[in-house]
This record gives C-alpha cells, structure tokens and sequence, in this order.
C-alpha cells in the first residue's frame, strides 16, 4: 500500500512539473497580440478604447514575453487594413477583434484564423459563426429583452413607440429581434425604425425625422447612451419633451445621473459595460502564458438600471 501511494505521488509530481515546465516555455516565448478596435467615434467607444489601453499597459508589465499591436478604425475598410498589416509586418500570434461591421470584416478575420492564429472576436459577431477561438460579448439578447420588457410593462395597450437600431450588426439583430419579442402580446405599435449607427448625430436627425412623422410618440427605444443624447436634444429642439419618455443602454455616467436624480425622461437603463474589452484582451493572453481554456463564449449579462440601485452604476471618475 505505502509503495502504490509513492508511485501515485511520483506520477503526480511528473505530471505537474510536466504541466509546469509547458507552462513556463509558453511563458518565455515571445507573443504578438493584436487588438483591432473602432475609433473613439462616440462615448461607449471612447470608454472602449480606454479600457483597451489601460488593460494593455497592464499587461505588459505582467507578461514582459507579450508584446500588443493596437489600432483603431474609423470604417470597416481601414480596420481591414490594419489587421492585414498585423499579418504582413508583425507576424501575429493572436487577434482580439471588435468589428467595425459584421460583414466586411468576416473573410479577413477568417484568413487570420486560417493562418493558424487565435482569434478573439468582441460584441460584434462576424457574418459567418465558427471561425472565432472565443467569443467575448455583453449578452444582447437580454439587453433587447430588459429594455423591451420595461416597455411592456410601463405603457398602456395602444401605445406609440420608435426605435434607433445601432450600426448593421449581428449584435444589433439580436438586440432588435429580443425587443420585439418581449413587447409580442402587449399591443404596444412600433411606429418605426432606422439606424442611428450608435451615433449622437445620426440619432439626432433620425429623430427629427421621427418627431416630423408622427405627431404622437409615447416613448422612445434609443438602445444606446450616445443615441439617447442625440435622441433627447432633437426632442428637446422641439418642445417635446413632456410627451415622451427614452431609455437608451450601456450606463453612461451622464445618464446614471439623470436616473439617480429621478429624472422622468430617463427614467431607467439598462447595462453593456465597455470594459468588456478588457476580458477579452486578458482571456486571449492567458490563452498564450497558461495552461488555462480559453476557447468558446464568455457573456457578460445585462442589468436594469433604476433610481432605486443606479448608485451602483454611477462611476464619475469614468470615462464614459
């Protein structure tokens, strides 16, 4: 007995240090990482992209094996460009990707993938599923759903609503799609919807569009903070502000605040942290220095934001 438990312990001790000693060479080769991001066009993006560099210096001083190429894209044509540079003059070892849009940038990414890297795709899925090693996301479904089950529930049958759609994305899709299937049965009429692209000007003329069409709106579905703004200035450029109330989405700070000083335009949120690019570019690292899984999808989930626990959410010091 006492030498059977000796030879276990032995076996035990050649796995570990086996373990150990694959662990320590991925720790001393040399790692490219690139991170490939849209450009601080709008305040989740800004946050987003402060969130990327802060996580990166970081990093670096924990993993000096791992070096980080960084870029930031103001269309899907320059974003393509950068991660084909990445390929050509970095030799990459890895990919974290926010696509600028799903569709432009699904076959470049799959060449990555081709090519025998990990690739890690963020918030916005590509065209095509499968080709991504891990899939970092906030959970779009429930933030459709929150935020249409809050409609459902605080509007009489026969209400009037509008919709601003993000940028043509799959996350988007399913935003939309989880929205209106929390409002099936409710008799609440979608009057309309058009993209605002997440962006503060694009919502605003869309909703100057809106308020010119439709002489009753009861309540606004911006499903964004940056579109929000947009959509609450052209409201307010109208003198309309008493007739409807807006929820956007992802906590922006200003927005919080609004909520927490009990604001009846703004009378609840719904969370998609912009950290979230944080996770993705810590998972895709540890995927290179640990022995540690990394592959598959890690959803970040959505929470209703109200007056009475938006002192949780309010981070001043924030970014965004």
């Amino acid at each position: 007995m006492q030498r059977r438990s000796l030879m276990k312990a032995t076996a035990l001790a050649l796995v570990l240090g086996s373990g150990m000693a694959v662990a320590q060479e991925a720790a001393d080769d040399q790692i490219t990482i690139g991170v490939s991001i849209p450009s601080a066009t709008h305040g989740f993006m800004g946050g987003l992209n402060w969130h990327a560099q802060d996580t990166i210096e970081r990093l670096g001083e924990v993993y000096p094996n791992v070096q980080f190429v960084l870029s930031t894209a103001g269309d899907a044509a320059k974003q393509v460009s950068d991660i084909e540079d990445m390929m050509a003059t970095r030799d990459i070892d890895g990919l974290v990707v926010l696509p600028f849009e799903s569709e432009p940038l699904t076959a470049p990414v799959a060449a990555v993938k081709e090519a025998g890297k990990f690739v890690t795709v963020v918030d916005r899925g590509l065209s095509q599923e499968g080709i991504e090693d891990l899939y970092v996301a906030g959970d779009n479904t429930a933030f459709g759903r929150v935020a249409g089950e809050y409609f459902r529930d605080n509007l009489e049958a026969g209400s009037k609503i509008v919709v601003l759609r993000g940028i043509p994305t799959t996350l988007d899709n399913e935003r939309v799609e989880a929205f209106q299937a929390a409002l099936e049965g409710s008799e609440v009429e979608i009057l309309d919807m058009q993209h605002g692209n997440w962006n503060r000007d694009d919502a605003f003329a869309v909703m100057q569009d809106y308020l010119a069409k439709y002489p009753e709106i009861d309540a606004v579905w911006a499903a964004d903070d940056d579109m929000a703004v947009g959509v609450l200035e052209a409201i307010s450029a109208a003198n309309r502000q008493d007739e409807m109330w807006v929820i956007g989405g992802a906590g922006m700070k200003e927005i919080v605040k609004r909520i927490m000083d009990g604001d009846k335009q703004l009378p609840v949120n719904v969370t998609y942290p912009p950290a979230l690019i944080s996770s993705a570019i810590e998972m895709t690292a540890l995927h290179f220095v640990s022995g540690a899984p990394m592959v598959g999808r890690f959803i970040i989930g959505s929470q209703l934001i109200t007056p009475e626990n938006a002192e949780q959410f309010y981070f001043p010091d924030s970014p965004f």
